[in-house]
């Protein structure tokens, strides 16, 4: 399968923070051919092992996480459904969007509700609206709601991932979905190549609620090294030049605290090798990725980032460069390729 349509194959699933099984039976059933081993540990944590079988061999773990920013039904009024929010979501873009709701057997669609211009009071179309006072709109009487959509039932956006012109893609959750299709495609062309190191993937959960999958995962797998990949702040005409790297050039390799810099020259030196296109991204304290909790796990873990840039984070619309995502699994694949049983970061 291509990168491109695995990056829109598994944006539309639907895994909000906590619900995110469907997509870690997916990502084993795409992991099984080229993996030694997988297995889901109890956080929910999709975890695949490629052994290299030499003797005294290291341990990479590369993570991407799977779940996605979401709702969840909190009570009913009226048939409308009242809802809490699963991760950082912006309140301003809530009303007037389509979502899903995650109902058994099948899912259903909903909208949020909001109010015309028509009847709203003077100054109230400049406010934003708290996300606790919004309700979704599913078409069922209170009776009917209450019967068929349990408290506790996830939602998602409704969108899908549809293409733009130059190569980018736009939809839900490639944040991040994106990086967990790079992790995959890394995975797959690593199956028939020699390594020095054994490579474990690592698709996390709940990382919108705090990275809470990569602290049991990392404390479990114990690697030598870690790379975690995510997306990051790309530029936009009302975004900060210095706060966000350019939409289309290439993954963006991160430097700071947060990220070993032996690692992260090798893995710099392997772009610059073999001519892959990237970026240098400052991170001056907090990534706010898996890789701020992969750090600290046990005594200490060799960490890299490599992020694609994204544009719109945490909305329906949400948007990335297929050549930026190409770039990342391309630098992955450079650098463990070239890792050798004693390679000490």
């Amino acid at each position: 399968m291509e990168l491109k349509e695995l990056i829109c194959s598994l944006s539309a699933m639907s895994g909000p923070s906590g619900f995110e099984s469907p997509v870690a039976e997916r990502v084993r059933e795409l992991l099984t051919a080229c993996t030694d081993e997988q297995r889901v540990d109890a956080m929910g944590n999709l975890i695949a092992v490629k052994r290299c079988g030499k003797p005294g061999a290291h341990t990479i773990m590369i993570d991407a996480h799977m779940d996605e920013i979401g709702f969840i039904v909190t009570g009913y009024d009226k048939g409308f459904l009242r809802f809490g929010c699963l991760g950082g979501i912006d309140p301003r873009m809530l009303p007037a969007r389509e979502v899903m709701v995650l109902t058994q057997p099948e899912p259903m669609f909903g909208v949020i509700d909001t109010l015309p211009p028509h009847v709203l009071e003077s100054g109230d179309s400049d406010k934003t609206i708290d996300a606790k006072k919004l309700c979704i709109d599913v078409g069922l009487t209170q009776e009917e709601a209450e019967a068929r959509i349990p408290l506790g039932t996830p939602v998602v956006f409704a969108s899908g991932c549809r293409e733009l012109a130059g190569g980018a893609v736009c939809g839900k959750s490639l944040d991040d979905r994106a990086c967990l299709a790079v992790v995959i495609n890394v995975m797959q062309r690593l199956a028939g190549c020699e390594l020095g190191v054994d490579v474990v993937c690592l698709a996390a959960v709940q990382e919108e609620l705090g990275m809470r999958g990569a602290v049991t995962a990392a404390f479990s797998v114990a690697p030598d090294y870690a790379v975690t990949l995510d997306v990051t702040h790309a530029l936009t005409p009302d975004a900060k030049k210095t706060e966000t790297v350019a939409f289309g050039g290439g993954a963006a390799i991160a430097l700071g605290p947060n990220m070993n810099r032996a690692m992260t020259d090798d893995i710099i030196a392997a772009a610059k090798n073999a001519a892959i296109p990237y970026q240098i991204e400052v991170v001056p304290g907090q990534s706010g990725t898996n890789a701020w909790a992969t750090q600290i796990a046990r005594s200490g873990v060799a960490t890299a980032l490599i992020s694609i840039p994204l544009k719109y984070m945490h909305t329906p619309v949400e948007t990335i460069d297929i050549a930026d995502a190409q770039s990342a699994a391309d630098i992955l694949v450079e650098y463990i390729t070239q890792l050798e049983a004693d390679t000490n970061a």
